[in-house]
């Protein structure tokens, strides 16, 4: 039996590059699902599960920022790939702070696209990589006085408590067991991100800054993840608690 296409929910107000991108996808076996505005692509992907979500930053109804923070809220592990603005690097850093898995730069490129979503859904087999990752080791832990559980996808500190992303977790355990250790930067994409992970190490240090700030780390001398120029990251021992 012909296995069912893997389903990609297309969020993109603009009709010529829905169109185009339906044209695209279908010939590449895709089955696509059109969403034209933000304030429905929340239930959308609710109730049809797709396999990706490829989001537009601007949508009328509700922004691709917010749409990517409803799902998130809700967990919602679906990958999602943002289409953003030519040279709008704030697009690209707060998408993935909110929990966007890549992006792609407009004007883009049909093959870059398609390479992008086929790295994505082969990390998303049979589930997020980083979720299966994550949900394999359950058991909370402490990292600078925060405490992470994996089960809710959170981190307290101070009384206060955010939520993390699939993938800012799984950066945290591999750090919390490896403390002390220098972590390359190939090796973080390559655990996280995977293998097949199609894009720079500027998307690592991109949510390495935001792991910073949800951990309260200061600045030197008392840095918490530390940065090791030319190679990648460590997690001071002293910061590591059993």
């Amino acid at each position: 039996m012909k296995p069912a296409a893997q389903r990609i929910l297309v969020v993109e107000d603009d009709a010529n590059i829905a169109l185009g991108l339906r044209e695209v996808l279908c010939g590449e076996g895709f089955e696509v699902l059109p969403c034209a505005r933000g304030d429905l692509a929340v239930d959308l992907c609710t109730r049809h599960n797709p396999d990706l979500v490829l989001l537009d930053v601007m949508l009328p109804g509700l922004s691709g920022y917010d749409v990517c923070r409803q799902l998130r809220g809700r967990g919602c592990h679906t990958p999602i790939l943002m289409l953003t603005a030519k040279g709008q690097e704030l697009d690209k850093v707060v998408g993935l702070q909110i929990g966007a898995d890549d992006y792609v730069t407009k004007p883009f490129g049909v093959r870059e696209l398609v390479a992008r979503i086929q790295a994505l859904l082969r990390r998303a087999r049979p589930q997020s990589a980083a979720t299966a990752t994550v949900t394999s080791t359950d058991a909370r832990f402490e990292i600078a006085g925060a405490t992470i559980n994996p089960r809710t996808f959170e981190l307290s500190r101070d009384g206060t408590t955010c939520e993390l992303t699939a993938r800012e977790l799984q950066l945290l355990q591999l750090f919390h067991a490896r403390a002390g250790e220098v972590l390359s930067r190939d090796l973080l994409l390559n655990e996280v991100w995977g293998h097949g992970y199609y894009g720079t190490t500027r998307t690592l240090d991109q949510v390495i800054v935001q792991l910073r700030r949800k951990l309260g780390d200061t600045a030197a001398p008392h840095r918490i993840l530390l940065t090791v120029h030319g190679v990648g990251y460590r997690l001071s021992k002293g910061h590591r608690s059993p």
